[in-house]
């Protein structure tokens, strides 16, 4: 061995040279400073052949600025999401205290599935989900949880749980046995839930979707008739998914009435409680004003946004009626990827997914009580989701995630009413109460309210529609071509909000209020940019 060249690696890259990765990590930070001064961009040029024919791995080892420079050209092509004009999707810019907690956590490397590989890194974990459950369920006896790699992992626990408590064994013996096992969540819930209904083996067919009213949450009427129709067949319903804060509208299910109907039902035909998961992944953040004071009102927030705000707090009171929760900080929670969680209201829960420490042997040291390995899905999970979310948490305190969530709601709520005035927009989430505003755009001369009037009553027949939806398809598409980068807001389009009248799928702008320097003039200006362009 060439010990001076071993050596080399050892020095550059194994020894912490506080100088070189100061000045690299200066260097990053100026190159997002300059940034932040640019307009939002369209994607820069992707070149994946070349990417596949010239991989570029380097014969001698070099130094640490050779590996900023392989990487920088694309750390530069791609969007911070820096700008205020970024209205486009369910993601903002990442808080700078979730990067303090983020650059923490990758100097250290902790791998949480034990105590062993993770210290008090793990103990990092338990203290922020037992924070974010104090939140979500408002001070429950005995939470528990994990962070995972994103919502459909999150879901994916809650679904399997599920499954294990309507087929017990199903996790060694398989559902094959069993008959017919379902799962319900509603037509505007998340297209992950396909992706879970698939991958644990119940089938895509099985993951049954109710109706949404228009205020894109699950009918309960529709739902208890599904469930009784379920169980009068012989189904095992294995889990039912809320969905609180949809990703396109903003739709929030009643937690509560589910329940009811969920418990009543189940108890009534003799079968075992489906286990009930909420998909909070966008919507957890309402849980910041659980206990805030509307009568002192110390952040003295205008008439109209407390009474958004305490049905914002009316909705949350549902949630602790969950046996479980996802949510996502890497959200509305500002914070990095991977920052989800997955959250059980009493710890008791997590014994449908565990393993005994004999099927585990490289972990024969784990403590069945807390070790996540003998439970997780992942075996190897970084930290980083804990990590950020208490550094973001602390850093802005509750006071400070008040003032974000609630600027995001009452900017949208603004946008609504400015939508509203023109004769020829029609806003299909009026009554939700979250960051999203999606919305139609026809020609001017049409009469938008009118339109959707009739689809609601079911007198626009489907080829009808089918024109007005492809003009306001035609109207996004020209704005996008026509758009001034510097001034004009970036929407994104979709072609199903969830809510579905007399099955007609509703088309729509979006507009989601995520980043926290967007203000009043952005609005305005998108106004005026939708009045030039019809």
């Amino acid at each position: 061995m060439d010990r001076a060249k071993y050596d080399h690696v050892v020095k550059n890259f194994f020894t912490c040279d506080p100088a070189a990765l100061t000045e690299i990590l200066q260097e990053l930070l100026a190159a997002l400073s300059a940034e932040e001064t640019l307009p939002p961009v369209h994607a820069m040029s992707q070149n994946y052949e070349t990417a596949q024919a010239n991989p570029e791995i380097h014969i001698l080892p070099g130094n640490l600025k050779d590996a900023r420079d392989a990487i920088f050209p694309y750390f530069w092509g791609t969007d911070g999401w820096s700008s205020p004009l970024h209205l486009e999707n369910v993601r903002g810019p990442a808080n700078y205290a979730s990067f303090v907690g983020a650059v923490a956590c990758l100097l250290k490397n902790p791998n949480l599935c034990t105590d062993t590989y993770a210290q008090r890194s793990n103990e990092l974990e338990v203290k922020s989900v037992t924070a974010l459950a104090n939140l979500l369920f408002y001070h429950t006896r005995d939470p528990w949880g994990i962070f995972t790699i994103g919502g459909t992992i999150s879901n994916m626990y809650g679904a399997r749980i599920g499954i294990e408590k309507v087929v017990p064994g199903a996790m060694r013996q398989g559902l094959r046995e069993w008959g017919r096992v379902v799962g319900i969540v509603s037509e505007a819930s998340h297209y992950c839930n396909q992706t879970i209904a698939g991958w644990t083996g119940m089938g895509t067919d099985n993951l049954l979707a109710i109706p949404t009213d228009p205020s894109l949450a699950m009918r309960l009427d529709r739902f208890a008739e599904t469930l009784d129709r379920c169980y009068q067949r012989g189904d095992k319903v294995a889990f039912v998914i809320p969905t609180f804060g949809t990703t396109d509208a903003f739709g929030v299910d009643d937690v509560e009435g589910i329940r009811a109907i969920l418990d009543e039902t189940a108890d009534r035909h003799g079968q075992p409680r489906p286990h009930l998961h909420v998909d909070a992944a966008v919507g957890w953040v309402l849980a910041f004003f659980s206990a805030y004071d509307f009568n002192d009102n110390p952040l003295h927030f205008s008439p109209d946004l407390l009474a958004l705000l305490k049905r914002a707090v009316k909705h949350a009171r549902g949630l602790r009626y969950a046996d479980s929760v996802t949510l996502d900080f890497h959200k509305m929670g500002w914070g990095h990827y991977p920052a989800s969680a997955f959250i059980v209201n009493q710890k008791s829960d997590l014994k449908y997914l565990s393993r005994s420490v004999a099927e585990t042997p490289y972990f024969a040291g784990a403590d069945p009580r807390r070790d996540p390995a003998l439970f997780s899905l992942e075996c190897s999970r970084p930290g980083l989701g804990p990590y950020t979310v208490m550094a973001s948490l602390n850093g802005l305190g509750l006071t400070g995630w008040q003032l974000l969530v609630a600027r995001s709601l009452e900017l949208a709520d603004k946008l609504k009413d400015r939508l509203e005035r023109l004769d020829y927009c029609k806003v299909l989430n009026r009554d939700t109460t979250g960051p999203s505003v999606v919305f139609q755009v026809y020609a001017k001369g049409r009469d938008a309210k009118a339109i959707h009037r009739e689809v609601e009553e079911g007198t626009m027949t489907p080829e009808r529609y089918a024109r007005f939806a492809s003009e306001v398809r035609r109207l996004f598409e020209k704005r996008e071509k026509t758009m001034d980068p510097r001034n004009d807001a970036r929407l994104s389009f979709t072609t199903n909000i969830g809510y579905k009248p007399h099955g007609l799928s509703l088309p729509a702008w979006k507009a989601v209020f995520f980043n926290p320097r967007t203000d009043e003039t952005v609005i305005d200006r998108l106004i005026d940019s939708i009045e030039e362009l019809v």
